[in-house]
C-alpha cells in the first residue's frame, strides 16, 4: 500500500496545489505531527467521518428503497445524498493530507466543519424540501460535522498548524 501511495503522491501533490492555494506548500513541524495527541485527534476524526459515511450510505439506500417500494423521491432527496457523500469522501482527503501536516488540508477540514452544518441545518428549515427522515439524517450529520470541528479547534491541533506568518510562507 505505501509502494502505491509513494507512486500517486505526485498527483496527491498536483490536489494539494490546486486544493491549497498559496498554502498548498506549508507543513506543520514533523514532530508535532507525530505527537501522539496529534495522531489521537486525527484517528478520531477519520473515525467521525467513517460515521458521516455511513450515515450518507443509510440515507441513499433508504431513498433506493423508497423509490423501489414504488415512493416518489424528489430530486433535492438525490441531490442531498450525492452531495453527503461527495463531501465525506473530500473530507476523508482533507483528513488524511493534514495528518500528514499539511496546512492547507486542516484549514479546509476546519472550514468544512463550520460552514457546512450551518448550509445544512439551514436547508433541514425549509419547509416540504425534505422527508422527515432526511432531515433527521441532516441533523446528525451537522452535529457530527461539529464535533469533528471541536477536535480540530483543539488547542493541541491549533498549537500543530499555526497559521502561517505571510502568504506564500513555506513551512
Amino acid at each position: 500500500m505505501d509502494a502505491l501511495l509513494a507512486r500517486l503522491e505526485p498527483t496527491f501533490r498536483f490536489l494539494d496545489r490546486v486544493a491549497g492555494g498559496r498554502h498548498a506548500g506549508v507543513t506543520a513541524a514533523p514532530e508535532a505531527v507525530a505527537h501522539p495527541r496529534t495522531r489521537r485527534a486525527f484517528a478520531r476524526v477519520a473515525w467521525l467521518l467513517a460515521v458521516e459515511l455511513l450515515l450518507g450510505l443509510g440515507a441513499v439506500a433508504i431513498a433506493v428503497g423508497l423509490a423501489l417500494g414504488g415512493a416518489s423521491v424528489s430530486m433535492p432527496v438525490w441531490m442531498r445524498t450525492v452531495v453527503v457523500l461527495g463531501i465525506t469522501a473530500t473530507l476523508f482527503y482533507f483528513t488524511w493530507r493534514a495528518s500528514l501536516g499539511w496546512y492547507w488540508a486542516y484549514q479546509r477540514l476546519l472550514l468544512f466543519t463550520r460552514i457546512f452544518p450551518i448550509v445544512t441545518l439551514v436547508l433541514a428549515a425549509i419547509p416540504h424540501l425534505y422527508p422527515a427522515w432526511m432531515i433527521s439524517e441532516q441533523i446528525v450529520f451537522s452535529l457530527i460535522l461539529i464535533g469533528i470541528g471541536a477536535y480540530l479547534g483543539s488547542a493541541q491541533l491549533r498549537e500543530v498548524f499555526p497559521r502561517p506568518g505571510k502568504p506564500g510562507h513555506e513551512g
